[in-house]
């Protein structure tokens, strides 16, 4: 019934799909569908990955290809380096399962299809991912200096202030009540540093 599992074109897909999969699930966590497809494309490719033999070689190829694409997403000779980890990937792929007669166990145009593919969506995902990263703030902090708000929560050490229309972990030297309106008088980090706006008068 489960003869199919032993195909090794079979397995290469599946252990492809199962890593994207995997990949998603890391990247932008919800409903658990995608994990559990990981899991479940995974545990296939595992068991079929058990029962065939593999090239040592070609699995070292495969994760070494790893390298390149890593490099390429931080636009270290992009290209290049997406290229080899392309090339990697399809040669790997390719004679990652053992055969008597020493031929392919994987379909070459499979292979390349699957891995551009693969490639492509994981390229995707990891640029969107390093761009994020390296986003600078939509808001600029500083903006906030000298505004004035509403302190959600008793404040001496830490507390939660509200002003312009979000909430604020904040910061004061003086004990402020919940509700008070305060303003805010500097920052540390993220961290707002605010008075009780009557405090001066």
């Amino acid at each position: 019934m489960i003869d199919f599992l032993l195909d090794p074109n079979v397995a290469y897909v599946l252990l492809v799909v199962g890593f994207v999969l995997a990949i998603l699930a890391l990247v932008s966590p919800g409903t658990g569908f995608v994990e559990i497809g990981a899991l479940f494309m995974l545990f296939l490719a595992g068991y079929s990955m058990f029962r065939l033999p593999i090239n040592v070689w070609a699995l070292i190829l495969l994760l070494l290809g790893v390298v390149p694409f890593i490099l390429a997403m931080r636009r270290v000779g992009h290209w290049i380096f997406l290229l080899v980890s392309l090339l990697a990937l399809i040669v790997g792929t390719i004679f990652l399962f053992k055969t008597e007669s020493g031929t392919p166990a994987i379909d070459p145009v499979l292979a390349v299809i699957v891995s551009v593919s693969a490639l492509g969506v994981l390229g995707i995902i990891g640029r969107r991912g390093v761009e994020a990263v390296l986003q600078a703030p939509s808001f600029d902090l500083n903006r906030l200096m000298g505004m004035n708000g509403i302190a959600r929560s008793d404040i001496h050490k830490e507390g939660t202030v509200y002003v312009q229309g979000e909430e604020w972990t904040a910061r004061s030297q003086a004990p402020i009540l919940a509700g008070s309106r305060i303003r805010v008088t500097g920052r540390e980090g993220l961290m707002l540093l605010v008075e009780e706006e009557d405090s001066n008068r």
